[in-house]
């Protein structure tokens, strides 16, 4: 337990002592806030006339004043403060679920990616085949053309005549 402080103030020009549990500077502080009141009471035409006990009622009412205004601000922070904590809260739920969408996301696009290059794996491989498939055929009919007319005639005219030769026995029935 703290040990209770005794502090010499000066309040509206008189010299008291203050017992308590707080600081002296924290003691000093609110010595100078209730002259900061008397300060204020001061300006006004109809201060010096009012009795001892005015005075003293006037500065209970505004200190009561102070203390309920910074109350409600008090009350205001502490909305604000829960507020803006249920706001981080959905904020972090929110990004939570952007984590996990984007991740899912990217799991797709590297998915998408991998299926791309198989697929352009594959179309070069079909190209490839196209090409040496298109070479081969080139070359066959570079070789058909490079064979000697007289050999194509005789090779169809002999092709010709087999072709008849076994239509006919088509025709021709067979006995026994």
């Amino acid at each position: 337990m703290n040990t209770k402080n005794d502090v010499e103030v000066i309040i509206n020009g008189r010299t008291y002592i203050i017992s308590g549990y707080e600081s002296s500077e924290y003691m000093q502080k609110i010595a100078t806030h209730i002259n900061s009141k008397y300060d204020e009471f001061k300006k006004s035409d109809s201060f010096p006339k009012l009795d001892q006990e005015m005075k003293n009622i006037l500065l209970a009412i505004n200190l009561s004043d102070d203390y309920y205004k910074a109350q409600d601000v008090v009350v205001n922070l502490q909305k604000d403060n829960e507020d803006l904590e249920k706001e981080i809260f959905h904020m972090k739920h929110d990004m939570i679920d952007l984590k996990s969408r984007l991740e899912k996301q990217e799991k797709k696009n590297k998915s998408l990616k991998e299926e791309k290059r198989e697929l352009e794996r594959k179309l070069i491989q079909l190209e490839t085949k196209a090409q040496s498939s298109s070479k081969e055929n080139a070359e066959d009919s570079q070789d058909d053309s490079q064979t000697d007319p007289k050999e194509t005639e005789e090779k169809t005219s002999t092709g010709n005549a087999l072709n008849s030769s076994i239509s006919k026995s088509n025709t021709v029935g067979y006995k026994k």
